[in-house]
């Protein structure tokens, strides 16, 4: 009989065989060795101002629309991305479907997700890794309405050869779950008709949309789009830093020249662009870091840079103005028996701009079971119990180690989930500080507009007729709950800093206001026709563009992931047709 040492050896070796036939970091240097630590950067320390390289772009953000940009970019061009956080390949927590919270629920400096309270009161993400948010997300695929697409006044016809280039690379069909298909047949049997299927469109009616996860709950992230880029044109510098843009302001437009950046060791570096006056920095951070890197820069409203002793570069009013975060709000699903797991796979689209989407069978994996899960959690106690002076970091604390105590029959369950499309309730970001790893205060203003909380009302009432139907009760092996008991569990089970009240179960009103939270669509703070011009550069400076979520004043279809991979590959082929022609070959 073999040892048990010689056992553990062989599990040990199957599991190592196994990741390397289907994770990319195994073929990391074959696939992508082009990615380097950020200490690698070939320039001397700032102090010594010597630069021997310069870059025909350089893109600050390796996420969701940076990774697909840089690849179409490094065709042609030579293009260094700098990215603040890690791989994502090797990460367990980014990787697997089952660990999905667990990334939510790391506070620490070095997690793949940046934990934020906007001043509302609502818990938030940013990504903090290579791929950026589709790093962190639940992963659901699908495009933006051909509304959205007409408004942007993008190219339809690229547009359609865009969104396949990142489908053929790392998106798949959901493995159907039997909550999942309670939740389809729910909503077509309460209207929300037709049944259009499996597809990527958005098409009023109740669909099946795609997933960056696959069949065997692998998470494909825009970082393996890197990819399809050219090696020898194209370097990717992780944990760099970038604390600011470097301009020339002795003409008469600023001009972008370079960045400065910090490496994983906090040594300062600069990287410069060539003299091509089409060479370009370009962000790509975010709609939390793109407007935050100008601020810092010193583009943005004069009087809020002066008080941060900020120099100014240009007075634009409008930079970090327009944020807009689509509310959501949740129906919690009791269940007796237990439920597999599910992120975003069905989704009902209604001409009223709601969206109706579910996710079940939270924390499976045991380190998962009792953490902080970011946007909400089937907890019994909650935070909301603690009164909004006493949230102090202690109060935080010891309700974070009472939660471990939590019996695992309480996280049975899923969530319908009521999200407002196109929000008209608007908010801004401001910098508190002048450090690039700080965040900056977020508001969003949920429901300050009318037509929002009208629209959640309508969606919670949606979701109770969802829950009730039985195709869930049969499921679940639950009796048909009243719309008020399944409010008070919905209650119970949403995490925010929001003071709770008590007529929540009585008034939809109340309980949208109370229980908003978020699902990481967030857009704003770089408009076009503001700080942006129709093509994403900066308006009244040179060699300076934005192309990502911080330009769109509304979230694209019912997940924006899709439009803003597909965004990043169209601008890349938009700029080399604009810069070679028919030259650049693609």
């Amino acid at each position: 009989m073999a040892s048990v040492g010689t056992v553990k050896f062989l599990l040990c070796l199957i599991l190592w065989l196994w990741n390397c036939n289907f994770l990319p970091h195994c073929q990391g240097k074959q696939e992508y060795p082009f990615i380097k630590k950020a200490s690698t950067f070939s320039s001397p320390s700032i102090s010594t101002t010597s630069i021997n390289k310069a870059y025909d772009y350089i893109i600050v953000g390796g996420g969701t629309a940076g990774c697909p940009l840089a690849a179409t970019l490094s065709q042609n061009f030579s293009v260094l991305v700098l990215e603040r956080g890690g791989v994502p390949f090797t990460n367990p927590n980014v990787t697997f479907l089952e660990n999905f919270h667990i990334t939510l629920a790391d506070l620490s400096p070095t997690s793949a997700s940046q934990y934020f309270v906007s001043t509302d009161g609502v818990f938030n993400a940013r990504g903090r890794v290579l791929g950026g948010g589709s790093s962190i997300n639940a992963g659901f695929y699908t495009r933006a309405s051909s509304r959205f697409i007409n408004k942007a006044g993008w190219d339809v016809k690229l547009v359609n050869e865009s969104y396949p280039w990142v489908e053929k690379q790392i998106v798949h069909r959901p493995k159907f779950s039997p909550f999942q298909r309670a939740v389809r047949d729910s909503l077509i049997d309460n209207g929300v008709s037709p049944f259009n299927g499996f597809t990527y469109d958005h098409i009023y009616g109740t669909k099946v949309g795609g997933t960056i996860f696959d069949r065997f709950g692998r998470r494909h992230t825009a970082a393996e789009l890197l990819a399809s880029g050219n090696p020898d044109k194209l370097t990717v510098l992780v944990h760099a830093t970038v604390q600011k843009i470097v301009f020339d302001t002795t003409g008469k437009r600023p001009k972008a020249i370079g960045v400065i950046f910090n490496d994983e060791n906090g040594k300062q570096h600069e990287a410069r662009l060539g003299n091509d006056m089409q060479s370009e920095v370009i962000l790509s951070s975010g709609a939390i870091g793109s407007p935050q890197m100008l601020l810092l820069s010193g583009i943005g409203p004069k009087d809020e840079l002066q008080n941060l002793n900020i120099s100014v570069v240009l007075n634009n009013p409008f930079v970090g103005k327009g944020m807009i975060d689509n509310p959501m709000n949740t129906v919690f699903v009791p269940s007796n028996r237990p439920v597999h797991q599910s992120l975003i796979q069905t989704v009902g689209i209604t001409k009223k701009g709601i969206y109706i989407e579910a996710s079940s069978g939270f924390s499976q994996s045991n380190s998962s079971i009792h953490c902080h899960h970011g946007i909400m959690s089937p907890e019994i106690g909650q935070l909301h119990t603690i009164p909004p002076k006493q949230r102090s970091i202690e109060a935080i604390e010891a309700y974070k180690k009472n939660k471990r105590d939590i019996p695992v029959e309480a996280f049975k369950g899923g969530f319908v989930l009521s999200k407002v499309g196109s929000a008209w309730s608007v908010g801004e970001l401001k910098l508190v500080n002048t450090n690039v790893n700080e965040n900056p205060a977020v508001t969003f203003n949920y429901f300050s507009h009318p037509y929002d909380l009208k629209r959640c009302v309508e969606g919670i009432s949606m979701a109770i007729k969802v829950v009730q139907s039985e195709h869930f009760t049969n499921y679940t092996l639950c009796k048909r709950e009243t719309a008020e008991r399944l409010l008070n569990l919905s209650v119970k089970t949403t995490v925010n800093f929001i003071p709770k009240h008590a007529n929540d179960t009585s008034s939809l009103e109340q309980f949208c206001k109370d229980t908003v939270i978020t699902i990481w669509h967030y857009h704003g703070g770089c408009h076009v026709g503001k700080v942006v011009s129709p093509d994403y550069k900066v308006l009244d400076v040179d060699r300076l563009r934005v192309v990502d979520g911080s330009t769109f004043t509304e979230s694209p279809g019912t997940n924006p992931q899709a439009t803003v991979m597909m965004m990043g590959r169209y601008m890349g082929v938009k700029i080399l047709r604009g810069r070679l022609g028919r030259l650049a070959g693609i």
